[in-house]
């Protein structure tokens, strides 16, 4: 996984800020600035006390006024907007501390699936990019309350340990993601099945490598996922939302 180093600064302030203390410095009210950019004293008002966001047509206008370059006011707000999401960002992985302590981080680090961190604010963010969700919120409307009814068909919610198996599960997907298959054939697929048997039969040294070989000619990914803690799998079959068949194996089958 990439890792991301960003500095965050811990305080970034409004642009109103500055241009409160803009109008202080040329000695001009508010509601001259108001007249002078065409703009309703109220917005102004807004505007300077970080209640209203600066707009590109503010910033066009402030810049005929103050002689500050509309990109100036714009990146402000920029900036400042990004400091307000990433702050928002911050208390929600703190609260997520108790969904993300559910799953088995210690042994998906093992198994390379996430990167080892130290705080369970980190983690809880690992396992967020992990499923690529932006909160458990995310992850229960998916995996639990089935939201998003596609060719994704599991739901996990009778499950006594969902969190291991969406786990299993996902890294099933990234491995299916690393493999490039043709269009589906259920001819070629048929044809390759008394194949398929005998291998499945045999079971010889090379047995995953010709598996998987046969069933990517027809289209359909096989994959291996090491099993997790509370997560007894043998395997899995579905269809992915790129309507490919993977067929998912763990250490059980394998």
């Amino acid at each position: 996984m990439t890792k991301r180093n960003e500095y965050i600064p811990q305080t970034v302030s409004h642009p109103g800020l500055t241009l409160r203390e803009k109008l202080t410095e040329l000695g001009m009210s508010q509601k001259e600035f108001s007249v002078r950019t065409g703009k309703p004293e109220q917005t102004i008002v807004k505007v300077i006390n970080g209640e209203s966001s600066l707009t590109p047509d503010m910033a066009v206008q402030f810049e005929s006024v103050l002689g500050i370059p509309a990109n100036f006011w714009l990146n402000r707000q920029q900036n400042y907007d990004e400091a307000v999401a990433r702050e928002k960002r911050r208390e929600l992985l703190a609260l997520a501390r108790t969904w993300a302590s559910s799953f088995p981080y210690a042994q998906m680090v093992k198994h390379g699936w996430l990167p080892k961190k130290e705080s369970w604010e980190e983690k809880a963010e690992a396992v967020l990019c992990f499923f690529a969700m932006s909160g458990p919120k995310a992850w229960e409307e998916y995996y639990l309350t089935q939201k998003l009814k596609v060719s994704f068909r599991i739901s996990l919610a009778h499950y006594s340990e969902p969190y291991a198996i969406s786990a299993w599960l996902r890294q099933g997907e990234l491995n299916a993601m690393e493999l490039e298959a043709p269009l589906f054939s259920e001819k070629t697929f048929k044809r390759n099945l008394e194949s398929i048997k005998k291998v499945m039969a045999e079971h010889p040294a090379d047995f995953f490598p010709l598996l998987q070989q046969l069933c990517l000619d027809a289209g359909v990914k096989v994959v291996y996922t090491p099993c997790l803690p509370k997560a007894p799998i043998h395997g899995s079959t579905r269809w992915l939302h790129d309507n490919t068949p993977l067929i998912q194996l763990s250490a059980r089958y394998k």
